[in-house]
């Protein structure tokens, strides 16, 4: 474990010591392909139902330890969704994380920063830097946070749904240079309305936007279209979509869940009638109310409980 992150770790301890919260920056040094952007000033407001945080140049976790007593080694890092444009952080982080806790697992929330070209270099791979550092850093400290390094698991919502099936198919690429040899591939990967595709026919327009811009290459396009980078190394997932979803096409599940056969990896895909989208862990007495009851029983089944 390095220096720092003791010192991080301490330093928060001491600042959350009546909070089960803790914050670990992600990286110790410049940010990979930033760009110093003295207006991009982070800020966190509630409107329209849900709590966003914006503008975010320090990327980190928020973590969540499962209580000593019922840490049973796992551990999911939680990529909240909103567009590229926002993050979540309420109801699909913290309250998220929160859930699981409740099973034992231990979770962090990501905050990663959103794509945009004044803060930098190449706006389509910073969230990924973001993501692929975070499973590192988490496997590279797994002892002293009491974590099993074989059950690391990805979870995303909406874009952040697209986050954690980019890093699911690109934990290999080489986005920046990382600090030593740590893998970044999640053990498994739980994807709730996700975004998967940058194909305009089926894509949340917004997310292919902010990710890639208003021309992408079709270069661009199948690269981040990540129903077809799936590959016999592509972890296990739980995917879970909504027929009357509005915003993001049930498709890019379906696409995802199919690709997903025809390597044979394990994925389990729960599709309801109803929800619509952005619902969290449930907001109603439809049926898609109970996919974190079907989430808790599948990760039984892979061996995360």
């Amino acid at each position: 474990m390095t220096k720092q992150f003791i010192f991080i770790v301490i330093l928060f301890v001491s600042i959350t010591a009546f909070s089960q919260e803790k914050t670990i920056n992600l990286w110790s040094g410049p940010v990979p392909g930033s760009i110093e952007n003295p207006d991009w000033i982070e800020t966190t407001d509630s409107n329209n139902g849900w709590t966003k945080t914006r503008l975010i140049t320090n990327p980190r976790l928020d973590f969540y330890p499962a209580k000593p007593d019922e840490n049973n080694g796992t551990a999911v890092v939680i990529c909240p969704g909103g567009g590229y444009w926002g993050i979540a952080i309420d109801h699909e982080g913290k309250q998220t994380a929160e859930w699981l806790n409740s099973m034992g697992i231990s979770a962090f929330v990501l905050k990663y920063r959103l794509p945009d070209d004044a803060i930098m270099i190449d706006q389509s791979i910073g969230p990924l830097q973001d993501a692929q550092e975070a499973i590192r850093l988490v496997r590279r400290n797994a002892k002293e946070l009491h974590i099993n390094p074989n059950k690391i698991g990805i979870m995303g919502y909406s874009a952040g749904g697209h986050l954690a099936s980019t890093l699911s198919t690109h934990f290999n690429e080489k986005v920046y240079q990382a600090a030593d040899t740590t893998s970044a591939r999640p053990d498994f990967s739980l994807l709730i309305y996700p975004v998967i595709s940058m194909d305009a026919a089926i894509t949340h327009a917004g997310s292919r936007l902010f990710l890639l811009g208003e021309d992408p290459s079709e270069e661009q396009v199948k690269c981040f279209s990540n129903e077809l980078q799936v590959n016999a190394q592509t972890p296990p997932a739980f995917m879970v979509h909504s027929l009357d979803d509005q915003v993001v096409p049930v498709q890019n599940s379906m696409n995802y869940a199919l690709a997903m056969k025809k390597f044979n990896v394990h994925c389990e895909l729960h599709i309801y009638e109803q929800g619509g989208h952005g619902y969290g862990l449930g907001r109603s007495a439809n049926t898609e109310s109970s996919w974190p009851v079907a989430c808790k029983l599948w990760l039984k089944s892979r061996g995360f409980l």
